[in-house]
Order: C-alpha cells, then structure tokens, then sequence
C-alpha cells in the first residue's frame, strides 16, 4: 500500500511538473509573439541659448501566427529655442506582413503625418507591396520592398490645394551586426508621385545602435528627410535629424 500511495505521490508530481512547464512553454510563446521597442532623447541648455529638444518613437510588433504579423509605429519630435517653437513633427504607421515563404513577403501599409515646418498639416498614404529578403544573417540582413500608395496630403499654406494621387514606393534596409552588442543599419526610401515627376520624396535614417543591457541599448541615428516639390516652395527641400537616444526593448 506505501508502495501505491508513494507511486501515485511520484506520478502526481511528475504531472504538476509536466502541466508547469508547459504552461510556462506557451506562457513564453505568448510572450516572444510581442515586442516593444522605445526610443526616447532629450537635449535641454540654459545660458547663452535657451534650447529643448525632445523626440520619442514606439514600436509595437505582434505575430499572430506563423505567417501573419502586425506592427504600430508611432513618433513626435519637438523643439524649442530662445522661447520660439523650431520643431513639431508627429508620425505614425500601421503594417500587416504575410510571410509567403522564407524570402517573400506581402505586406499593407498605413501611414499618416503632420509636420508643419515642413509644410504638412496632415499626409496620409495607404497601400500594399512586396518585400524579398535578400540577406538573412547572421550576421548580414537586407531587404527590398516595392509597393503602391493612395496619397493624401493636405498643406499648412492655405493659399495651396488639397493633392491626392498615387505614388509608388520603393525601400531598402540594411543591418551588419558586428559584434553580439553593436549594430549598424541603413535605411532609404523613396516616394514618387504618378500624377507630378517633379513630386518625389527620399527619406533616409543612417543608425549604429549598441546594447548596454539585455533590454537597454544607446543610439545614434542621422535622418534625412528631402521633398524635391515643397509647399510652399520657399521651404527648404531638406530636413535632417541628428539624435542620440535610449532605445529600451523587450
């Protein structure tokens, strides 16, 4: 009978062990089908020159399932001198990416802006694409996507007309890990309107990221924004962004 009730204790533990790492098995499947990625820098001087300069960046991806996967980008960037706004861009970005297979991919893009400094009261763009992995690491990682947009672009000079129009989309990304802590990666893309050839857009963000913990890494990125058609055409055609930031990620 101690023999019976000492098997049945021996096979109740091993089932509570068993039905423990399972659940922590799905509870860390869950867990690795979301990830969260903060960026945030913030410049403030006093003295001679009053400055404040913040600019903060999320993004949220979540897979949900094998071959289905979502991402939410949203950004702002301020800035301020000697009492006199010199900066307000805000930004965001819905995507749906269906992995065809290991190399190809579809994917639907939304995106919406507003950056008034640079002419923009609101800049919205929906449409879908394809993307091929041409390099896939370990170390090397590139990819290309083509795609077509329905552009909205309502702007800060009332004296200007309402545009809407299709453009096509080009992007390409490159990422070298050089080492298990530091990255580089370059990123361009470009936007060019079916309706104006002279309306086309080129934006570009050069970055070398290097971790510091697990979940915490420092960032230097260089951005360049350049619209060859601004409205007005005063405007200058290039914008750029030089940040250090923190990027906290899990």
């Amino acid at each position: 009978m101690k023999i019976v009730k000492l098997s049945m204790l021996v096979l109740l533990i091993i089932t509570a062990v068993q039905f423990s790492a399972a659940a922590e098995e799905k509870k860390s499947e869950a867990e690795k089908r979301f990830s969260d990625e903060l960026n945030f820098s913030l410049v403030n001087t006093t003295g001679n020159s009053d400055t404040l300069a913040l600019a903060g960046k999320n993004e949220m991806k979540y897979k949900f399932t094998d071959k289905w996967t979502g991402s939410w980008v949203a950004g702002a960037l301020y800035s301020k001198s000697d009492g006199d706004k010199t900066a307000e861009r805000y930004f965001t970005d819905l995507r749906a990416d269906y992995a065809i297979n290991e190399r190809w991919y579809a994917y639907g893009l939304g995106s919406w802006l507003r950056d008034k400094f640079a002419g923009f009261d609101n800049r919205a763009t929906i449409g879908p694409g394809a993307g091929y992995n041409f390099l896939i690491g370990p170390k090397h990682y590139l990819i290309g996507e083509a795609g077509l947009n329905y552009a909205y672009e309502d702007y800060s000079d009332s004296d200007e007309d309402t545009e809407r129009f299709l453009e096509g989309r080009l992007f390409g990304k490159y990422e070298w890990a050089f080492t298990d802590k530091t990255k580089f990666s370059q990123g361009l893309e470009y936007l060019q309107s079916f309706k104006e050839s002279s309306t086309w857009k080129l934006n570009s963000e050069t970055a070398l990221i290097s971790a510091i913990t697990d979940i915490v890494a420092l960032k230097v990125s260089y951005s360049v924004f350049y619209n060859n058609d601004p409205r007005p055409s005063d405007l200058d055609e290039t914008d750029t962004i030089l940040a250090t930031s923190i990027v906290v990620s899990y």
